[in-house]
């Protein structure tokens, strides 16, 4: 017989469990002669005290046997196996974190039993019970008690020289008379001398070790004190703990419990790395698993989850679009200024081509469950993840994509070519956002950032800069004339722009300029010269073209245009 309890009904052949959240009466928890007595919950009760029978709460060992890993929780699965007899028996599952959700708790599981319910309460305690923060814990208070001793040790050291050296500038003025007055040799003086003298430097070597000690000891301390603020959510003294009722109908039965729970402080986050091979982007899909729950995970069988229970579920409503005429505000002097021209960026990236590596070994990847609207990823082998906020990562995919490569160039920002890769997801994953790291061949060369990347989708990667192919934009001709009575004033001007392939490959290269936009009618720009025909332009005077160049080929691109300024107008957004 299958049964399950939660705190929701299920549907179905689902039992469903009351769940009781720390909402027991307040009944006595000591008897008359300080003994301590069992708290109630539920249908159980203190025998003799008035209230219903007791059932006795049993630990069960119940280990942590898997978990799934969502972008912001995680959801914790535990195990166990108990032999019980026939009645009614209530079994404690803890300790539990803190940060537990416990609406989130579930019960399932195989065996002839009902579920009567599952409460969740509160066991508090004077201290962290976790064998890590408690070893943590002793070897802090170990080491600053050494620590106060070696500065007590330091401080008596420090009186001692304080009364030899007081104790010697008094002997001096003694000696001196008995000296003078020949009750004293001249070789006690030196024996009390050497004493004085020894004994201080003893003492300032005794100091000297003192300080070393004092420097390791507080080094330890503080790599302690990282490590238990690194594990801060087990520190918590408090802990939860699961109590499962359960009535079981045979004179013996063995059940298959599992108890699922959600928590927080747990993440994962997708990271990358892009090697370009040839024609061939291996795109490496890595899970990068950290959390801070308060609890450690064991090995187990780690699943990772793209869904994302926090978001909402709700269909977005629409809201009235209106339209309206336009009202002008008013203009002051400070909104007569224009601003500049907008140019378009330069494209990020960073690499060129090189000879294709050595074969690398392969690496292992996860098992993917599809589902409705979310994947689910199993890497290859169990993983252990302790709280303390470190980064874990598994690997998720490799996927061979292939690549069109090709170079783009903005020579009036940078005269420099960078190495462009259109890629197509020729696979089943949709790739989270996520930094990536960019490699050629074994070389890493670029840092950059992958956006979400779904089946079948085109995306440019930038893969920096190629050096071989050489870039130079240089101002071929310039003139200017000034107005007479009555004319305008013209400024005109020709670029020369030259790309040489240095590369052993053909190379497509895809030149970016822009002419000047005119945002008064007294500032007139004109074409004089664009050869060859730009390959695309837009409104705002960017200019596109594409040259194909073999190896040790050269292309030349001229632009040319003049500016005609009404009488008395000034210039303003002009750059050579």
């Amino acid at each position: 017989m299958a049964y399950s309890a939660g705190a929701s009904e299920d549907g179905g052949n689902t039992i469903r469990a009351l769940v009781s959240l720390d909402k027991s009466p307040n009944y006595p928890t000591r008897a008359a002669d300080g003994r301590p007595l069992r708290v109630p919950s539920g249908r159980a009760g203190v025998a003799g005290l008035g209230y219903p029978r007791a059932v006795e709460s049993t630990l069960i060992d119940a280990p942590i046997v898997g978990v799934t890993v969502y972008p912001d929780r995680a959801r914790v699965t535990r195990r166990s196996s108990p032999r019980l007899t026939a009645g009614e028996h209530r079994l404690r599952v803890a300790p539990l974190p803190l940060g537990l959700r416990r609406d989130s708790i579930r019960v399932g599981g195989r065996g002839a039993a009902t579920v009567l319910g599952v409460d969740v309460t509160t066991w508090r305690q004077a201290r962290s019970a976790d064998p890590q923060i408690v070893a943590l814990e002793q070897r802090h208070r170990e080491l600053s008690d050494e620590l106060a001793e070696v500065e007590d040790a330091d401080g008596i050291e420090g009186q001692r020289g304080e009364f030899l050296t007081r104790l010697a500038e008094r002997a001096g003025g003694t000696y001196a008379r008995a000296l003078a007055s020949g009750d004293a040799a001249p070789t006690d003086v030196a024996a009390f001398t050497d004493s004085v003298a020894g004994q201080l430097a003893e003492l300032r070597g005794r100091r000297r070790g003192l300080s070393r000690r004092r420097t390791d000891l507080a080094a330890e301390l503080a790599a302690v004190e990282r490590d238990l603020k690194a594990a801060r959510g087990k520190r918590t003294p408090d802990r939860l703990a699961a109590e499962v009722t359960v009535s079981v109908a045979a004179d013996e039965a063995e059940l298959e419990l599992e108890l699922t729970y959600l928590v927080d402080g747990a993440v994962w986050r997708p990271s990358y790395d892009l090697r370009l091979v040839e024609d061939t982007v291996s795109v490496t899909w890595f899970g990068l698993v950290s959390q801070n729950t308060g609890e450690d995970w064991p090995e187990c069988e780690l699943q990772l989850s793209t869904a994302r229970p926090a978001a909402t579920t709700a269909v977005p409503d629409l809201s009235p679009w209106y339209l309206d005429r336009f009202r002008p505000e008013p203009v002051g002097p400070a909104a007569m200024a224009a601003p500049a021209g907008m140019s378009p960026p330069a494209p990020g990236g960073a690499l060129g081509r090189s000879a294709a590596p050595l074969p690398r070994m392969k690496e292992s990847v996860a098992q993917v469950e599809q589902g409705v609207s979310a994947a689910t990823y199993r890497p290859a082998r169990p993983a252990a993840v302790p709280a303390d906020g470190s980064a874990h990562r598994a690997t998720i995919a490799v996927l061979e994509l292939p690549a069109r490569l090709d170079h783009v160039t903005v020579p009036v920002r940078a005269a420099e070519a960078h190495l462009r890769a259109t890629v197509r997801n020729t696979s089943d994953h949709t790739m989270l956002p996520g930094p990536a790291a960019v490699f050629h061949g074994a070389d890493f060369v670029a840092a950059t950032e992958l956006p979400t990347w779904a089946p079948g989708e085109e995306i440019e990667l930038g893969l920096g800069v190629d050096d071989r192919l050489r870039v130079e934009r240089k101002l071929h001709r310039r003139s200017e004339t000034k107005a007479t009575l009555g004319s305008t004033r013209r400024r005109e001007v020709d670029y020369r722009i030259t790309v040489a392939n240095h590369t052993p490959r053909p190379a497509t290269v895809e030149v970016r300029d822009q002419l000047p936009v005119s945002r008064d009618e007294a500032v007139v720009v004109r074409e004089t010269n664009l050869t060859p025909a730009p390959a695309e332009r837009t409104e705002l005077g960017e200019l596109a073209w594409r040259l194909s160049l073999a190896p040790g080929e050269s292309g030349e691109i001229s632009i040319g245009f003049r500016v005609e300024l009404a009488k008395g107008v000034e210039l303003t957004g002009w750059r050579e």
